[in-house]
């Protein structure tokens, strides 16, 4: 197993014969991930509009759970 961790293949034969190949997953390359810009999105969804920092707090103290 240590070669394949190693990334080798390897052949299992029987009679001569392979009859299985036990490889490692391929390996990916890391797609990096393009955020988006938050704080356009705010400003086109709220326009320069300052929302109070309690304003989730308030809205959960509505609700009764």
């Amino acid at each position: 197993m240590d070669w394949i961790t190693e990334g080798e293949q390897v052949k299992i034969v029987k009679k001569g014969k392979v009859i299985a190949l036990l490889s490692p997953p391929p390996r990916h390359k890391s797609k990096k991930l393009k955020l988006p810009d938050f704080a356009t999105r705010q400003k086109r969804i709220f326009g320069d509009q300052v929302l109070p920092g309690n304003a989730v707090a308030e809205e959960r103290e509505s609700y009764e759970w």
